[in-house]
C-alpha cells in the first residue's frame, strides 16, 4: 500500500490496513516524511511494536539515519512543497502528493504564485471535466497542467467547454484527451473532448498500436556514436522523453556529471578561500579552492581564480548581475483578430510559419514552453 500524508492521517489508514492483511506498506525515514512524502518509517515501527504483526527493527539505528537525512534536507529547502502542516484540502482538490511541491514551481515559472490557491480549485475543476480520473503519473501532470492553464487564461471549467474550439490548449490534454495513454472506462467526456480536439479523431484501441516498433540493436548503435559514453539506460531515456534528455545531454557536455558535485557547493557555490573535494571516480578525487574573483570587465566577464590539485588554474564566466535590462515584450491587442496572443508565459521552442506566409483557421503557428509543458499556439482564422 502506497499513499502520501498531505493530511497527516495517513498512519491511521495503514493501521487498519495492517489490521486488515496488508503485505507491505510504504514509509519514509523520519527526517524525510510526513505531509506530501509517506507516513514515518520510525513512528510506523512504534505504532505496531505490541502488535500481531510487528517486525523487529533496530529503533536507535533508525532515529541515526533520520536524523543524517533530517540535516541533508535542509540542502535542499527551495524544493520544498510551501506546507507547514497536514492540510484537509487534499480531500478537496486531490492534489498527488508527489506533484503538490511540482506544481508550486511549475506556478512560480508562469507567474502564478500569487494565485496558488486558485491553482489549487482549479486542480479540482479540471479533474472534473477529465471526469475524475485517478491521478497517477502521467495522468496527474496533465490535470495539473490544465488547471494552470485556466488559471492563466482565467477561465472557469463552463468556459472550457463553451470556448473550447478558440483556445490552444497544453499539448499534454490533447494527448491525453487523443487517446495517447489509452481511455478510461467508458471513453472520455464528449463535451471537453470535442472542444480540445475539435476534428480530430482520437484512438479508440491500445496506443501502442500507432507506435513504430524499435530495432533496439540499430537505435544503440547510431546513438552510441552520436552519445560516447552513453549507457543503454540513456537510450532508453532518449526513446522515451527526446526533448528532455538532448537538453539534459547538452547540459552533461557543457558541464560533466555534476551529480558528483557536493550539494552545497552545486546549489550556493564556493566563497572565496574556500574549497572542497570532488570525487570523480571510485578512489579518484580532486581538491578544489576558489582563490579570488576578479573585477566585471567590459564585457560583463568575471575571471575566477582557483587551484585543481594545488596548480592555479582560471575561467571566465559571466557575471549575471551586471547591466541587467529589463525587456518589455509587445502584448498582443485581443481586440484585434490579427494579433495572435500565447496563452500562457513561457519560452518561444519553436517557430512553424515563416513571415509573409498564409495558413488557415487553426494551423499550428509556433510553440511556447514552461517547467515541460508545451502549449501549440494556432491561427484563430485565416491569416497571412
Amino acid at each position: 500500500l502506497h499513499t502520501h500524508d498531505t493530511s497527516s492521517l495517513q498512519a491511521a489508514t495503514y493501521l487498519k490496513a495492517v489490521e486488515a492483511g496488508v503485505n507491505v506498506i510504504d514509509v519514509a525515514l523520519g527526517g524525510l516524511s510526513g505531509l506530501t512524502s509517506q507516513p514515518n518509517f520510525n513512528a510506523v515501527v512504534e505504532m505496531l511494536r505490541h502488535s500481531p504483526r510487528h517486525r523487529e527493527f533496530d529503533q536507535a539505528s533508525l532515529n541515526q539515519f533520520s536524523d543524517y537525512f533530517e540535516a541533508l534536507r535542509e540542502q535542499y529547502y527551495p524544493f520544498e512543497s510551501g506546507l507547514l502542516a497536514g492540510t484537509a484540502e487534499v480531500y478537496e482538490h486531490e492534489i498527488p502528493g508527489g506533484q503538490y511541491s511540482n506544481l508550486r514551481p511549475q506556478a512560480a515559472a508562469l507567474g502564478l504564485l500569487d494565485k496558488f490557491e486558485e491553482v489549487k480549485q482549479r486542480f479540482h475543476d479540471a479533474n472534473q471535466l477529465l471526469g475524475d480520473i485517478p491521478k497517477v503519473t502521467p495522468s496527474s501532470k496533465v490535470v495539473g497542467d490544465l488547471s494552470l492553464f485556466m488559471v492563466s487564461n482565467n477561465l472557469t471549467p463552463e468556459d472550457v467547454i463553451a470556448k473550447g474550439e478558440s483556445l490552444n490548449f497544453p499539448e499534454s490534454v490533447r494527448e491525453l484527451l487523443r487517446g495517447d495513454i489509452g481511455q478510461p472506462l467508458g471513453g472520455w467526456p464528449t463535451d471537453i473532448q470535442h472542444a480540445v480536439l475539435r476534428d480530430e479523431k482520437p484512438f479508440t484501441d491500445r496506443p501502442g498500436e500507432h507506435l513504430a516498433p524499435i530495432d533496439f540493436e540499430k537505435e544503440w548503435a547510431e546513438f552510441e556514436q552520436a552519445h560516447p559514453y552513453a549507457q543503454f539506460t540513456d537510450l532508453l531515456s532518449s526513446l522515451l522523453y527526446p526533448k528532455v534528455f538532448a537538453d539534459y545531454w547538452e547540459f552533461r557536455k557543457s558541464y560533466g556529471d555534476v551529480s558528483r558535485v557536493p550539494t552545497p557547493v552545486f546549489f550556493f557555490g564556493l566563497k572565496e578561500g574556500e574549497e572542497t573535494i570532488i570525487e570523480i571516480a571510485r578512489g579518484k578525487s580532486i581538491i578544489i579552492r576558489l582563490q579570488s574573483i576578479g573585477p566585471v570587465n567590459a564585457e560583463g566577464m568575471r575571471t575566477m581564480f582557483f587551484t585543481l590539485n594545488g596548480q592555479t588554474r582560471n575561467l571566465e564566466v559571466r557575471d549575471q548581475g551586471v547591466e541587467v535590462k529589463t525587456v518589455h515584450n509587445q502584448k498582443a491587442d485581443r481586440a484585434n483578430p490579427k494579433q495572435v496572443a500565447a496563452p500562457l508565459q513561457g519560452l518561444l521552442s519553436k517557430l512553424l510559419v515563416e513571415a509573409g506566409q498564409q495558413v488557415t483557421k487553426n494551423a499550428p503557428l509556433f510553440v511556447i514552453e514552461a517547467m515541460k509543458m508545451e502549449t501549440t499556439i494556432t491561427a484563430p482564422e485565416d491569416l497571412t
